[in-house]
Formats: structure tokens, C-alpha cells, sequence
């Protein structure tokens, strides 16, 4: 219903957003050129953020902008099933038939990870998930698993991803060898203020916009309600829109940002 009254050709602040059609916000920006360094180094890198940040697109875009005839993506969330279900995952992804024991199915993944780079030029890019859930012996299991040639090459890239709690899990004294290891890291900051204005713009362009939806005030609501996280200003905006809409108010004022503050249970 919005769309049609505020004359949009289709979905803003849609989670199908392409790569290339992100807004191009300083915190984003940082990342991408991170996780592109890691690629070109290879090893292990680490990327935290809070919900909302923007963390998880930032993996999404990683992969989606990988040649697979040059990369091979496994994207394995720590939350699904046991630890031991994770290995076998690991396993699976790489194209093997997962053996039953810990030890089997670590030299089983060693030599797979060996075998696509060495034999097939291709290198393997683990994206882990909800690392945050990760007990220190575990991340210690993962300092001994992507150990090759005693620490003299790295086959792979490695991405441990989670919520800012996982920096903790990795200052403790049990996690130092993978810590040690650790080639980029980067932590996920909210928009600042004087961006949310032109990621709003910048959106509603793209979904086709002529003209001005949001008033000044409107903006500055959304960016104080939010505190700059992208998916709650994307959530606080399309519930704005709505209501506006409801209404047949144009452009949004700050009255109705409000409203939708309450709705959404920001204030």
C-alpha cells in the first residue's frame, strides 16, 4: 500500500539489496576493504558486530563476490546442531563423506583443505557463524585443525564471525595460539550520524523515490530512535512509510516516526 501512495517502484531497505547497491557508509566501506585484504592474504580473520550492524551481509557480499572457480565457500552457523556436527559440516562442505571420529575427520578436512589448494588452485573460505557460542576448548580445536605445515602456510581463509561477546572468548589465555594467528579483525560500528540521511536517501532512490519522503526532523527521529544501526533505521523508516501512508501524510514527519518508534518498541 505505501509503495503505491508514495510512488515506489518497489521494496526500500529490502534485505536483497545487491553488494554493489549498499550504501557506501564509512563503517561498511571499512569492512569490505578488511575482509578483501584477508582474501588476499589468506588466514584467519575475525569479524564482530552487534544485531542489526550489518555483519551478516557484509559475509553474504564476501562470498557472493568470490570466483568459484577460484574460491570454494563454506558458511557453517556455530548454533546448528553439536560441535561435532560442525566438523562433519566442515567436512560435507569441502565435498568429503564425513568420518565418524574427532581425529579422523580433522585429518580428513586437513588433507581436503591441502588437496583444493595445492592440487586444484582452489582456496577454501570458511565463513563461521555465532561464534560467540564458541567455548575456549572448541576455538582451541580450531587453532590445531587450520594448523598446516607447522604454521609455515595458509591454504584457506577463515572467518570467525559473531557478536562482540566473542572478542571476550578470544582474550582468554586458553584461545591465545588462535588468537596469535589472527590476521584482521574488525568490529561493526552503527551508522554515524550525519550518514543516516544519505542511507535513507540512498534507498528510497534506488527503490525509485522523485521526491521527499522524509522531513529533516523525520531524519534526525529515525537517527535518534535507531542510534544508527542499519536494520532499525530500515525497520523504523518502513513502518514510518506505513503509517504515513495509513494517514496520507507526505513527506513523513517527525510526529509519525515517532508513532512508529512506539510501534517497534524503540522508545
Amino acid at each position: 500500500m505505501y509503495r503505491a501512495f508514495y510512488s515506489l517502484s518497489w521494496e526500500p531497505f529490502s534485505k536483497e539489496i545487491a553488494p554493489e547497491d549498499y550504501f557506501p557508509s564509512r563503517n561498511w566501506s571499512e569492512a569490505k576493504a578488511r575482509l578483501q585484504y584477508l582474501v588476499r592474504a589468506r588466514g584467519i580473520g575475525v569479524l564482530v558486530g552487534e544485531p542489526g550492524s550489518g555483519k551478516t551481509f557484509a559475509l553474504r557480499s564476501l562470498a557472493a563476490g568470490l570466483n568459484p572457480a577460484l574460491y570454494r565457500v563454506i558458511y557453517l552457523p556455530l548454533s546448528t546442531g553439536t560441535v561435532m556436527d560442525f566438523y562433519r559440516g566442515l567436512a560435507g562442505g569441502l565435498g568429503e563423506e564425513p568420518k565418524f571420529r574427532k581425529i579422523d575427520l580433522f585429518e580428513q578436512i586437513q588433507r581436503s583443505v591441502l588437496n583444493l589448494f595445492q592440487e586444484r588452485r582452489i582456496t577454501p573460505v570458511f565463513i563461521l557463524d555465532e561464534m560467540h557460542l564458541a567455548s575456549p576448548k572448541f576455538l582451541l580445536d580450531l587453532s590445531i585443525l587450520f594448523n598446516f605445515s607447522m604454521d609455515s602456510l595458509n591454504p584457506f581463509v577463515f572467518v570467525l564471525s559473531g557478536l562482540p561477546f566473542l572478542l571476550n572468548r578470544l582474550g582468554l589465555s586458553q584461545t591465545q595460539s588462535l588468537v596469535q594467528r589472527v590476521v584482521m579483525r574488525y568490529k561493526m560500528e552503527p551508522l554515524e550520524r550525519d550518514e543516516v540521511k544519505g542511507y535513507i536517501e540512498h534507498y528510497l532512490k534506488l527503490a525509485g523515490a522523485n521526491h521527499t519522503l522524509f522531513t529533516d526532523s523525520a531524519v534526525e527521529a529515525i537517527a535518534s530512535n535507531s542510534r544508527g544501526w542499519p536494520r532499525m533505521v530500515n525497520n523504523l523508516a518502513v513502518t514510518a512509510l506505513m503509517l504515513g501512508a495509513q494517514l496520507k501524510v507526505c513527506p513523513v514527519d517527525e510526529d509519525i516516526v515517532r508513532q512508529a518508534a512506539g510501534e517497534l518498541g524503540f522508545c
